[in-house]
């Protein structure tokens, strides 16, 4: 019997005993779409300073419509007043415009958001009801107390630029011909900022690094005089300006290889999460919505053991039991997914869960929906302790491939504090191109 044989063997001891147990002690979850039951099972998850809500692939409805749910009983009945989500900061500030009914920025085009790959990612029919609601929640509102939503991803080198200088044209011309001297640096490569890494690696030149972190300096050192005209505007300037300082150093770093990159994104995702809660004052709190492998704690993980880190592992370090970390997981069903980095989207078809995985061990439960809660250090975290592989999708998925694509290695009661369960699944939803009759200029998604 062969290594990888007998490595499974030793994961599927004891999964009958712990299906068993989280049989008895998993809380039955009803479908998603009756949200606000499903959002009252997260009630114990309230009482944090960070809600991180995972998803186990980028093209599940399901998933969608469950962290929909548990982040409108947050903000409907716990005062959750950040929405953060695994995007550019650009394409979610024209969302945040939309739903707290803010004017366009100054000198926005008309860009659709979400625009280039993966678009069905965040263009899709469940992200388009969640933001109407939010936006109708918001109308109820005060404009201070409104819920934002917030992008944390790096990017958006391209259109932060571009969101830089259009403010800057308005705010201060002086420094927006400062502003356009340095970012002329990487003008070369905005629309494919992957070809500046190759470029650097191969060349003996100079990076664009000392003219971001110039017109980054420079704008948080002019802070009083330009937040004094619109303090919400500026703020967004200035995270874009962040934004390109940080998608610079990662498009340098994507091609030395080893984790740096990896947790430069991290990093600059959890920076962004800290940003957004600091401005909102002392008393914010915040749900997160990203994949699985950036909210659940890395340490955990195969990540973690090669050197690793993201933004759960960082929120528990910051925050302590102020951040709860929770994980989802499905055995089969239908996924929206590409081939390829770049290609079409697809509707594909997700093969049940491996023998010697966690999925397994829930798909055993026989519990349909569930939610179990791992923060104890009883008899089920005890039989779940021992390492199993746990399978990620992203929006790309190659089942042919799928044990040495999909799969790696956790400790899911180090990794989560909770798990979402769905035996079976459905794609999201994409949605078409252009907004509706009628809609108002800050409207983000067409149908």
């Amino acid at each position: 019997m062969g290594d990888a044989a007998v490595t499974s063997g030793m994961r599927e001891q004891g999964a009958d005993e712990a299906a068993a147990l989280v049989r008895g002690a998993c809380r039955p979850l009803p479908a998603p779409e009756k949200a606000e039951e499903f959002g009252a099972a997260f009630d114990d998850f309230a009482d944090v300073r960070v809600v991180l809500l995972g998803e186990a692939t980028h093209g599940t409805s399901e998933f969608y419509e469950a962290r929909a749910a548990i982040t409108r009983r947050l903000i409907c009945e716990h005062g959750f007043s950040i929405v953060a989500v695994e995007a550019d900061w650009p394409d979610a500030a024209r969302i945040d415009r939309y739903v707290r009914d803010r004017a366009k920025a100054p000198g926005a085009g008309e860009e659709e958001p979400f625009a280039r790959f993966p678009t069905w990612m965040w263009r899709n029919q469940e992200v388009a009801q969640f933001t109407h609601w939010l936006r109708a929640h918001n109308d109820r509102l005060a404009p201070q107390k409104r819920v934002e939503l917030r992008g944390l991803d790096v990017y958006s080198l391209r259109a932060s630029i571009a969101a830089v200088l259009a403010y800057l044209d308005h705010a201060d011309p002086a420094l927006a011909a400062r502003a356009r001297r340095r970012y002329g640096c990487l003008s070369p490569w905005q629309d494919e900022p992957a070809r500046y890494g190759r470029f650097i690696l191969g060349a003996d030149g100079d990076t664009c690094e000392e003219a971001v972190v110039a017109q980054l300096r420079e704008m948080l050192e002019r802070r009083s005089a330009l937040s004094m005209i619109d303090r919400e505007d500026w703020f967004d300037a200035a995270q874009n300006a962040r934004i390109v300082r940080a998608a610079e150093q990662y498009y340098r770093l994507m091609y030395e290889g080893g984790v740096s990159s990896w947790n430069l994104r991290d990093r600059h995702m959890f920076d962004t999460l800290k940003y957004v809660l600091d401005a909102r004052g002392p008393k914010a709190n915040a749900v997160v919505w990203a994949h699985n492998s950036h909210i659940g704690d890395a340490s955990a993980t195969a990540m973690g053991w090669q050197g690793e880190f993201n933004i759960g592992e960082l929120c528990r370090k910051a925050f302590g039991r102020g951040a709860a970390l929770i994980g989802f997981g499905m055995d089969r069903g239908a996924v929206a997914a590409a081939d390829d980095w770049g290609g079409p989207m697809q509707i594909k078809q997700v093969r049940p869960a491996r023998a010697d995985s966690y999925e397994r061990v829930f798909r055993q439960s026989g519990v349909a929906r569930s939610l179990t809660d791992l923060r104890g250090r009883d008899a089920l975290c005890e039989a779940l302790m021992k390492p199993r592989l746990e399978r990620a999708i992203g929006v790309v998925y190659r089942p042919d491939t799928e044990f040495s694509s999909h799969y790696f290695e956790a400790v899911l009661p180090e990794q989560f504090d909770a798990f979402v369960w769905f035996e079976e699944t459905r794609a999201v939803t994409p949605l078409r191109a252009g907004p509706p009759h009628g809609a108002p200029d800050t409207y983000p998604f067409g149908l």
